[in-house]
């Protein structure tokens, strides 16, 4: 018996292989309307109404430009100085200079209830869609669907796409009106619907979540979502700063947290030369986007929460300088 055993274990052992690798090549193995009926009743099962996933899916085919985008994500080849002279462009910061007085109420309204300054909610809304003005126009079940099915990341989409279809259960958004990126970001903010399940905010008081057309929605959802995920009122994301001759490599990054006094006695200074602002009781790490040629910052918590949002320096970054820029810094 124990002969048997040894010589069917690593038969078990190759075909448990198998099957694992059998689901991790994806749901796209199986034709799509066979795997919609899957998702249907999986959605059902989490207690979506089958009013709303039949009106969801009716009609749905994978889309071909969604997957040629997630197969053709360009490599990082622009350096932090070409993307922030697209990005910080005097046409975007004068937009959101005009937009902050058109929106004073409704953005000090947020920020007296959430602690974000108008600033960073004004510079995500820029940055993510020109002010809503450009949300995306792909359908985003649609999308989701596609990318779910595809099986890349098929268990990370398939999530997305049942809170998608509970979104839509709620009634927040018509289902032809739900737009958004080719991965399913959505609004003018671009949350994915599991952002949008936990920092979303009906800030007019509708009984919706409306992140596509709502601007007091926008502002309260993307002020929630910084304050739910540590932003300290009061304190800078960060600054530039001057690194001095020599500077180790080994420094640079969100790895090495040291209080002010000690970066100042590494030899980092602002810009001019002047001593570094007192900052007793904060952490504070050096990023240079462009490696140690370019233009260095010295961030701080606020700015780790910004990396919550898109784990990008160029982003972050941006968004600083954004807000710096729309406060008048």
């Amino acid at each position: 018996m124990k002969a048997s055993l040894k010589k069917i274990f690593p038969v078990l052992i190759f075909c448990c292989g198998l099957a694992c690798l059998s689901l991790a090549a994806g749901a796209a193995t199986q034709p799509f309307s066979i795997w919609l009926q899957g998702m249907r009743q999986a959605a059902l099962g989490q207690g979506v109404s089958a009013s709303t996933v039949d009106l969801a899916f009716a009609g749905l085919s994978p889309l071909q430009r969604v997957l040629d985008l997630d197969r053709k994500q360009p490599e990082k080849t622009m350096t932090f100085a070409r993307y922030r002279q697209q990005v910080i462009s005097h046409a975007r910061i004068s937009k959101g200079r005009e937009l902050m007085r058109q929106n004073a109420a409704l953005l000090h309204k947020a920020e007296k209830q959430y602690g974000v300054p108008a600033a960073f909610i004004v510079a995500l809304w820029g940055i993510e869609t020109s002010f809503g003005e450009n949300t995306g126009g792909f359908d985003v079940i649609a999308a989701l669907a596609t990318l779910a099915w595809d099986g890349r990341r098929s268990s990370f989409f398939s999530n997305e796409l049942i809170k998608a279809l509970h979104i839509l259960d709620e009634g927040h958004v018509e289902r032809g009106r739900m737009k958004g990126s080719w991965a399913g970001a959505m609004g003018q903010n671009q949350f994915m619907p599991s952002s949008f399940e936990k920092f979303a905010v009906d800030g007019d008081g509708d009984g919706r979540k409306n992140i596509w057309s709502s601007r007091p929605d926008v502002f309260a959802s993307t002020a929630h979502y910084l304050s739910a995920s540590g932003w300290r009122p009061g304190e800078r994301w960060g600054r530039e700063v001057r690194l001095p001759q020599g500077f180790s490599p080994a420094l640079v990054g969100l790895e090495v947290r040291k209080e002010p006094a000690a970066w100042q006695a590494l030899g980092v200074r602002l810009p001019g030369g002047e001593n570094l602002p007192d900052g007793t009781g904060m952490k504070a790490s050096v990023v240079a986007p462009d490696g140690l040629g370019g233009p260095a910052y010295l961030v701080y918590n606020n700015y780790r929460v910004i990396m919550l949002w898109n784990r990008s320096t160029y982003f972050a970054t941006s968004v600083g300088l954004i807000a710096d820029s729309l406060s008048g810094y």
